[in-house]
């Protein structure tokens, strides 16, 4: 939705929780206009008073895409409400097309619900953005028997853009876990992650924002880090919507099926990012099915240093990274460039692929992930930012791309870069909970 006419639906909720009447019938345009699905319908007609489900009406709204402010005008007038059409398309500062009247026909028409009038097709309903959805039937009079009535097929199509979102209202919405590694034993030959705390105080307060019950831990040993997701995964999760991993640490290369790395504990041995997430999956935490659980992972993905490929001027605006940047992995024995032996690389876990989960890496697979000793790692930095400036109006993987295009315009010395990624097996958009909603 264009964020103007999230704003006006936004400083108008509580006059449309208050006044808004018909919701069944609005709910039901809306269906036939492609800006709601069926089970969006039924997670609305599922709360008990007619308050909340406009409430909910208004909520899921919000977050589909452009034709559904101007679907919903139609709607409100469709509905014998004219008045409240009219306040929200003022605030919009714009002008609907009126409706078109209806030119008399020689053929009898049926008898049409007076609640509703026929509205044209709008020009903005492009074919290329449409889907087919579900046939409706409409009744159609027998032109040789004008008593009775026969059933014709009219198809009608859905945009792309109203695809059903994941239920985040739960509150607290879920937990989140933070393993922060930060001192490392002598022994393993890992350098202390310096600027880390900086990373996992922007996370706490985030997320916490975000409406999550955030549990932090610092200086995990490989045991530690398992029996922690043993315990996450042991809790009952009912009452919440949604799960969320957060580790902070040194990576390495790992052997994987699908998917890529593993995370150091604090002692050197370092735990898979495939059994990391295994510990949530739809078989191991029965109360998190369905659900989706999210992990973000600071940590390198391997030992390569990318120096990116030549652009125009235009293409990206160059960042230069903080004056000393680190990397989160295993530390090169010997160096011949101007990195210092303390740079660091993070590497790939394996994952299985239930649904429900989200991976995010700072890095791409392979590559080194960067850490500012003074401001913390580009990838957190950024994740922070975007958060907080968009959670508001845009879902989860929308954001990962803005992190992705953030940090990807950053240099490390002026040389080296970095490409966040993830893996992602949401089967829906994930919109989280926000001060500004």
């Amino acid at each position: 939705m264009d964020p103007k006419h999230r704003q006006i639906l936004q400083r108008n909720r509580l006059n449309l929780v208050t006044v808004l009447q018909h919701v069944k019938d609005i709910c039901d345009g809306l269906l036939s206009k492609g800006v709601f699905t069926q089970d969006t319908i039924e997670e609305i007609r599922s709360k008990t008073t007619s308050r909340d489900q406009a409430r909910q009406l208004v909520i899921d709204l919000e977050r589909r895409g452009s034709q559904a402010f101007p679907a919903f005008l139609e709607c409100l007038r469709e509905t014998g409400q004219p008045d409240l059409a009219e306040l929200l398309q003022c605030g919009d500062g714009a002008r609907l097309p009126p409706p078109v009247p209806v030119q008399p026909s020689p053929i009898p028409l049926p008898v049409q619900n007076p609640k509703y009038t026929e509205k044209p097709d709008r020009p903005d309903f492009t074919p290329s953005r449409l889907e087919p959805l579900r046939p409706v039937r409409l009744p159609v009079p027998n032109p040789l028997n004008p008593s009775s009535e026969t059933q014709v097929v009219v198809p009608t199509r859905k945009r792309i853009d109203s695809i059903q979102s994941y239920k985040m209202d739960a509150s607290p919405c879920g937990i989140c876990l933070i393993i922060n590694n930060v001192d490392f034993d002598p022994e393993c030959d890992l350098k202390d992650r310096k600027g880390s705390d900086i990373d996992c105080d922007k996370m706490e307060k985030r997320f916490k924002a975000l409406n999550f019950e955030v549990i932090a831990k610092r200086n995990l040993k490989y045991k530690r880090i398992r029996h922690e997701m043993a315990s996450l995964a042991k809790r009952d999760h009912s009452a919440y919507d949604c799960c969320v991993v957060i580790i902070l640490s040194h990576g390495t290369e790992a052997n994987h099926n699908r998917f890529p790395g593993a995370v150091h504990g604090v002692d050197g041995p370092a735990v898979p990012v495939q059994l990391i997430t295994n510990y949530l999956n739809g078989q191991n935490c029965p109360s998190l099915q369905g659900k989706p659980k999210l992990f973000f992972i600071q940590a390198c993905g391997g030992g390569e240093k990318d120096t990116g490929f030549e652009v125009s001027p235009d293409e990206v605006e160059p960042s230069m990274g903080g004056i000393d940047d680190q990397m989160d992995a295993i530390p090169i024995s010997s160096s011949s460039d101007s990195l210092s032996t303390s740079d660091e690389l993070d590497a790939r876990a394996t994952l299985p692929t239930p649904s429900d989960i989200l991976v995010s890496y700072s890095t791409f697979p392979g590559y080194v992930s960067w850490r500012d000793t003074q401001a913390g790692s580009w990838y957190v930095e950024n994740l922070d930012r975007v958060l907080e400036e968009n959670a508001a109006m845009h879902d989860l993987v929308t954001m990962l791309m803005m992190v992705n295009d953030a940090v990807s315009q950053i240099s490390a010395k002026g040389l080296y870069k970095q490409m966040p990624g993830s893996f992602n097996f949401l089967r829906k958009h994930l919109y989280f909970q926000s001060s500004q909603s």
